[in-house]
């Protein structure tokens, strides 16, 4: 009897599990049994497992072979456990020392000749061996550039089986060295600010610049919308007819935000990391993400789906992004619904029966809708429309009340005239100008809210907002006559003050008055007279 262990990670939603993987080799029929609650695609584990390691020229044990994944409570699933019961057997059968596993993490699948695969969720895998004391990580050569993200790990990249075997053999190694992320580049290195962007590594590919806000002709009230938007954290809500601009404001929304900074690429990183979209040569998410379903998305395709193995939706993608729902009506009702609760917490937690994962949500939220079925009418003076009262009622009425008092932004706009596209030929402001301004208002925003849980105005708290930052009685008397006469509710009067505060931090003012209130207002009562 012959027994050895190995180290791997489960990865259960983003958060990393450390798994001992142990082989035990016995008298007996030869063959492989795996318990630990293993999944389907585990399961499979046991051919390409054999397969990888008589193909790399060794001998596979004519025994009885157990292999245990503990803790045997905690389900695991996909191919990332292949590199590590490999060694683990190849251990006890004294191929290699058993001394050389210890402290050393394995990850990777392995194809049938030998080569590895690089996996899912490796930057949460290897967070949760260094918080574990594990430094060593071996992981695939296609996954080096995301493991060496983390700080502290010492990456050791190989590209088969037959290296990761010569390795624990104490053979010199011929591929790539190890990898350890020096300090001036480590995404927490103490000598970096912590609202500073993280360093690329050299050789990375940088991501693309997006769309220019001067592209969009006309439109002075979307244009503020959307840098309010963007300097808040506010949620936008844009109503106009078919070709005024709602979907163009929208795609340069993210290039209006600040690039993400140590802790949010991290977080989004590791999102994208699991639900398998991670850029080919970005192995570091530094830019805000922008995902853009389509109308027919399901509930789950939006907060996250899965039985055993729960991937992260598209909500939890856009995380400190921006999530954009063009034709909003056209969604299904239940599928806009379930965005209500990440609205106001940030997280999705997803439910089943055999596992609970938690994703972050923290995503700015765009909606785009047509006035009527239609669409004819170009403006509000527009009598080319066919639809009845009640028709429009019934369009609009597709997304809910309580959706639409969490959005801070609600705006209605025009197609612009012939005349206004001629006079606006070449005057746009650019995004970058204007991502200045909102990066001078987010630096206002995190010196007023040092100190507290919360890094933008729409984050809060409505209690929070009075308490701390109270207003003059005559600043906020257009807002308390609103909410007198029925226009707002007490969550859409919070979001009046949160918007106004953002108004006030574009211009540079120490707090809102009465100005701010009135814009504030106009921004989420388009058309309202108060």
């Amino acid at each position: 009897m012959a027994l050895a262990r190995s180290l791997a990670v489960a990865v259960v939603g983003i958060e990393g599990h450390l798994v001992e993987v142990e082989a035990d080799l016995a008298r007996g029929l030869p063959g492989l049994t795996l318990i630990g609650l293993p999944d389907a695609a585990l399961h499979e584990a046991r051919d390409r497992v054999r397969a990888a390691v008589v193909n790399s020229r060794e001998r596979w044990p004519d025994h009885r072979i157990t292999v245990g994944l503990f803790p045997a409570t905690l389900p695991k699933s996909g191919s990332g456990f292949d590199l590590a019961m490999a060694v683990a057997i190849m251990g006890a059968a004294g191929v290699v020392p058993a001394a050389a596993l210890g402290g050393r993490v394995l990850i990777g699948e392995l194809a049938l000749d030998g080569r590895l695969r690089p996996v899912r969720g490796v930057l949460p895998a290897v967070l949760a061996a260094v918080e574990a004391g594990l430094e060593s990580i071996v992981v695939p050569e296609s996954n080096a550039g995301e493991a060496s993200l983390v700080p502290g790990a010492v990456v050791e990249p190989m590209s088969d089986l037959a290296s990761v075997l010569g390795l624990l053999r104490g053979r010199p190694r011929l591929g790539p060295s190890r990898i350890r992320l020096a300090p001036e580049a480590a995404p927490s290195s103490p000598s970096r600010s912590p609202g500073s962007p993280p360093l690329a590594a050299a050789g990375r590919e940088p991501e693309p610049v997006g769309p220019d806000l001067a592209d969009v002709a006309g439109q002075s009230r979307g244009r503020l919308a959307v840098e309010v938007a963007a300097a808040g954290g506010h949620h936008l809500f844009m109503q106009g007819p078919p070709g005024s601009g709602k979907t163009m404001l929208a795609e340069r929304l993210p290039g209006l935000l600040p690039s993400l900074d140590t802790t949010a690429a991290l977080e989004v990183t590791a999102v994208h990391s699991v639900a398998g979209v991670l850029p080919v040569g970005r192995p570091l998410v530094t830019r805000p993400p922008f995902r853009s379903p389509h109308h027919t998305a399901t509930p789950a395709a939006l907060v996250g789906s899965g039985s055993t193995v729960i991937r992260p939706g598209l909500a939890s993608q856009a995380h400190h992004g921006v999530l954009f729902l063009d034709e909003a009506p056209e969604f299904g009702r239940t599928s806009l619904d379930v965005l209500r609760q990440p609205l106001e917490s940030g997280v999705i937690e997803v439910a089943r029966a055999r596992a609970t994962t938690r994703f972050p949500a923290r995503f700015l939220l765009v909606l785009a809708a047509n006035p009527c079925p239609c669409s004819r009418a170009r403006g509000p003076r527009d009598n080319t429309c066919d639809c009845p009262s009640t028709a429009r009622r019934r369009y609009l009425a597709r997304l809910s009340g309580p959706l639409l008092d969490r959005i801070d932004i609600q705006v209605a706009l025009a197609a612009p005239s012939r005349a206004e596209l001629r006079a606006d030929r070449g005057l746009g402001t650019s995004s970058s100008v204007v991502a200045e301004r909102v990066a001078s208002a987010r630096v206002a925003m995190r010196r007023r809210l040092a100190g507290t849980p919360w890094r933008r105005n729409a984050e809060v708290p409505g209690p929070s907002l009075r308490r701390q930052w109270p207003l003059r009685p005559d600043a906020t008397r257009l807002a308390d006559r609103a909410f007198e006469r029925g226009l707002l509710t007490a969550r859409g009067l919070d979001r009046v003050l949160r918007v106004a505060w953002t108004v006030a931090d574009l211009k540079g003012e120490d707090r809102p008055g009465s100005d701010e209130i009135g814009l504030a207002l106009d921004l989420r009562l388009p058309g309202w007279s108060v």
